[in-house]
């Protein structure tokens, strides 16, 4: 159980990151005894922050006098001080015609839920592609064609057939092609077309030189097979709306976090982790495990097709965000998302 503050440590916590996360300036104890309405001078005020600041919950910037919250404080405000605000009818009344503006298939709302939380948090939103929906491989066929070309035939999930030509640029007996077909199902069949493609482009070439040459023969196949396949992880919006906030402007973090986002794969197993935990995940600077975050907080929420969780969606941003409105906007956009995808069923 975390450690519990006194009541007039915690309002002063509060009040401090509800200050900062307005003005984005180090917050002093005058301020703090002029907005807190708590009749305390600010020597007493100085002497919470000294021992807020031993606790790790606020520091002190080099450059004022004034004191700004740490990871350590923004968690234990989220924890135990945080009430997240409820959005108004006319908000969600917004939310839903922003979303649903005419009839979308999934892919289009999945693309209007990341530019809704984008938009509307003026930070960067982001959803994952439903991963139940993916095409699974059940099995697959090669078969001679002439002038060095190849049909490979793809069962995909339950009675999906697909057909490609490959132009291998050599003669192929059907002995062959049976054999290296017969790998690659019983290596691989029941994996997912994204996944599996993603194994064999980054395997191929240390598979062509460790294994006999069938195998590498083989995963050249699939490999080609498979390049018709949308490799997307997760769709990002609004990426450049961090470049707003003073607290990410460093050019060196600034690149590394827009590399991270933009070869997406980076992150997924950070979002993998939300899927498989329950309910809203707020990930707070160093607590997701990436470097690139350690400055950023991550805010998401699952949402559902048939009751089954399908994908997260949520908001990245500083890790001076205002909480209390990014909560319940990922929480809506999450419920709202899940009822149209349930209506394009």
């Amino acid at each position: 159980m975390p450690m519990q503050l006194d009541p007039r440590a915690a309002e002063l916590l509060k009040l401090l990151i509800d200050r900062y996360v307005r003005d984005g300036q180090p917050v002093g104890s005058r301020t703090l005894a002029r907005v807190g309405g708590m009749e305390l001078s600010p020597a007493t005020i100085r002497n919470v922050m000294a021992d807020l600041e031993e606790l790790g919950f606020v520091s002190s910037p080099h450059t004022s006098a004034g004191r700004v919250p740490t990871a350590r404080g923004y968690r234990y405000f989220v924890d135990a001080l945080l009430a997240p605000e409820q959005l108004s009818e006319a908000e969600l009344q917004r939310i839903a015609e922003d979303l649903f503006p005419g009839h979308k298939s999934p892919a289009d709302l999945l693309q209007a839920a990341s530019t809704l939380l984008s938009r509307l948090s003026a930070m960067a939103g982001v959803v994952t592609v439903p991963k139940r929906n993916l095409a699974v491989l059940r099995r697959i066929e090669f078969l001679p064609l002439s002038g060095g070309r190849v049909l490979a035939i793809l069962v995909v999930n339950q009675r999906e057939v697909q057909n490609r030509v490959l132009d291998m640029g050599r003669e192929y007996t059907s002995s062959e092609l049976e054999r290296y077909a017969n790998i690659i199902n019983e290596a691989f069949a029941g994996r997912d077309l994204t996944l599996l493609r993603r194994m064999l482009a980054d395997d191929l070439a240390e598979t062509q030189t460790r294994v006999r040459q069938v195998l590498g023969e083989a995963s050249a196949l699939a490999e080609r097979a498979l390049r018709g396949e949308p490799t997307e992880d997760y769709l990002l919006a609004g990426g450049t709306n961090l470049l707003a906030f003073q607290e990410l402007a460093d050019i060196n973090r600034l690149r590394a976090l827009f590399d991270a986002l933009d070869r997406k794969r980076d992150l997924m197993e950070l979002f993998d982790q939300c899927l498989a935990a329950p309910g809203m995940q707020i990930f707070i600077g160093g607590e997701s495990g990436y470097q690139v975050l350690d400055d950023c907080s991550l805010v998401t929420a699952p949402y559902y097709v048939d009751g089954h969780v399908a994908g997260v969606l949520g908001v990245i941003g500083p890790t001076r965000m205002a909480y209390h409105r990014i909560i319940p906007l990922v929480t809506e956009t999450a419920r709202l998302l899940s009822v149209g995808l349930k209506a394009e069923k």
